[in-house]
């Protein structure tokens, strides 16, 4: 992970770091009532402004008109994947449960009602199925990150199957998203949260970083019909439409 750009200076550095905290304070101090989308959206919103971060939307919404709600799949490089999502709609997401440990960050989430998954073991997919599928149903559209972990520009890895079959249980579409950073233009990896690295280093870098944006495009809903499709199709179009898209952007 490294700036592709010069530093801000100290003083702006605090300048950010407060007023991230106030954003974040406010929020919490939200409690339940967070959770209420246009709360969560202007709140995801302060929280990117707060820290100098422009958000480049290319398509959407995230939810395709329909009678249930749709399972958006998106890369994941770094913790601000979820703010910005939520700056665009406030979906329900589907995280690992040691997001909810995260400092900060992992409050806001549980408060906005985000579902956790344990990801260490394989006992409770059926019910992780199950239950996104119930969201699903219910009108509620779930975001997920398919490729399990973050990744420095968010190509690598396959995108596991399991959570498209909620889609297909549901009938519901799935909306592929493509996530990436950049620094003046430039592609970056600065905003990435990584293997070993931890969660103050990764806030200290977006804190210290000049000129960041994160671009999201949005891309065509794919259709997930019963006894037509099967989750591994889905998840290899899924992931042609997400990593596909990036790949070419980095060309």
């Amino acid at each position: 992970m490294a700036h592709a750009a010069a530093r801000v200076p100290a003083s702006r550095v605090a300048g950010r770091a407060a007023s991230f905290a106030q954003v974040a304070a406010g929020a919490l101090l939200r409690g339940k009532r967070l959770a209420e989308p246009d709360t969560l959206r202007a709140r995801a919103a302060a929280m990117l402004d707060a820290l100098d971060i422009r958000l480049e939307v290319h398509g959407g919404p995230l939810s395709a008109p329909g009678r249930t709600g749709t399972l958006v799949v998106a890369n994941h490089i770094s913790w601000l994947d979820i703010i910005s999502l939520l700056a665009v709609e406030p979906v329900t997401m589907l995280a690992k449960r040691e997001v909810g440990e995260w400092p900060v960050v992992g409050s806001l989430v549980r408060r906005a009602g985000t579902l956790f998954i344990d990801r260490s073991t394989l006992r409770g997919l059926p019910d992780t199925v199950a239950m996104v599928s119930g969201q699903l149903r219910s009108g509620r559209s779930v975001m997920v990150f398919p490729q399990g972990v973050t990744w420095c520009a968010g190509t690598g890895g396959n995108f596991r199957r399991a959570t498209f079959q909620s889609a297909i249980d549901a009938g519901a579409p799935i909306r592929p998203v493509t996530l990436d950073y950049l620094q003046h233009g430039a592609p970056t990896t600065v905003a990435a949260f990584v293997g070993e690295d931890d969660f103050g280093s990764s806030v200290r870098r977006v804190l210290r970083a000049t000129g960041l944006t994160v671009r999201m495009r949005i891309h065509q809903p794919l259709p997930a019909l019963p006894g037509v499709d099967d989750r591994r199709s889905l998840a290899a179009q899924a992931q042609a439409a997400v990593c596909g898209a990036e790949l070419s952007a980095h060309g």
